[in-house]
């Protein structure tokens, strides 16, 4: 590149000097425009090869109308199901040339559809994460974030990309139930989940499969704390399924300090198969979801509305179980 006096770049402004024309020309010219003279474009760029003129990546998307990032809102950043997804957002928008801005909305009903909104200013595209906004605010805010695509969420006329937690509950019941269990707790999610929604159609599924089999549902929560503090209300369960796997920590601690086994008393059944539950005491039995995947699917599905390509179909993944040391046959 070419050093200007005084030790700087060249500008748009020295080509414009130099090929005496307006800076919006050159702007034209170096954007690919063909509403320019051809053979002032050609002067232009050679202008441009001699002074080795470079436009900044960020004038050259302020001219697209561009800004190259997308937005992915989430409700809890602290969560690891989160983390992996975003990884996996940000990861396939990074090969796409694309940057990520993420909001959290620390499970806040009030401030999400705010910070979606403004996120969506700063960025060509957003990806809600599993939003808590109920389904009439969804509705009415999707038409002004467009382009869009939801993450376990589902709405008419927006691509998603979502995991089968009716049928990943049904499945945790399933194998609690072959184990001999016939009382089983659920520790709840957030009643904003609509994650949460479809484990308890799930579970709803699973009782008329099981007759025999009585499933409580717990209010709880999404986080260690949460379920470390269901511990005292899971009455006389022989197992529990967790709404998600660090709401299986804390239950399993606090069931350690208690001093129940786990899963000689109770076993214990997380969701999600972050990172961290193999090495939980004991290794935690999970469904498992595949997270960085699912956010790898929300960004192609994103680039397809970007592009104003064929809307995405919806894209649903089912959890596998995975069977580790927190779960075993009821005691006789």
């Amino acid at each position: 590149m070419t050093v200007r006096p005084g030790g700087r770049a060249a500008t748009i402004l020295d080509v414009a000097l130099a090929a005496a024309v307006s800076q919006a020309t050159v702007s034209r010219v170096v954007n690919g425009k063909s509403t320019v003279d051809p053979a002032i474009a050609r002067r232009v760029l050679a202008v441009v090869d001699e002074l080795g003129y470079r436009p900044s990546a960020s004038a050259r998307n302020l001219a697209r109308g561009s800004t190259q990032t997308v937005g992915v809102v989430v409700p809890d950043l602290g969560n690891p199901m989160f983390q992996e997804v975003l990884r996996g957002v940000t990861q396939a928008a990074s090969a796409a040339g694309y940057r990520v801005l993420v909001a959290d909305s620390q499970e806040s009903l009030a401030d999400e559809p705010e910070l979606a909104t403004e996120a969506r200013r700063r960025c060509d595209a957003v990806v809600l994460v599993a939003p808590r906004m109920s389904d009439h605010e969804l509705s009415d805010l999707l038409p002004s974030l467009a382009p869009v695509v939801l993450v376990n969420r589902s709405a008419a006329g927006t691509p998603e990309v979502v995991v089968d937690y009716a049928a990943g509950a049904s499945a945790a019941v399933d194998h609690l139930a072959g184990l001999g269990h016939r009382r089983i707790a659920y520790l709840a999610g957030p009643p904003s989940s609509e994650s949460n929604r479809r484990r308890l159609a799930g579970l709803e599924r699973a009782r008329s499969l099981h007759p025999g089999v009585e499933i409580t549902s717990i209010p709880c929560g999404a986080n260690v704390e949460d379920g470390a503090r269901a511990a005292q209300a899971l009455g006389d369960a022989t197992a529990v399924i967790a709404f998600n796997d660090l709401v299986a920590f804390g239950l399993l601690a606090a069931l350690r300090d208690a001093g129940v086994a786990v899963p000689g008393t109770v076993s214990v059944v997380g969701f999600d198969d972050i990172e961290f539950a193999r090495y939980a005491t004991p290794a935690l039995t999970t469904m498992a979801v595949p997270r960085q995947l699912l956010g790898a699917r929300a960004w192609d599905a994103l680039l397809a509305e970007i592009e104003g390509g064929t809307p995405a179909a919806p894209v649903l993944f089912t959890p596998a179980l995975v069977v580790r040391a927190s779960t075993g046959e009821v005691a006789r």
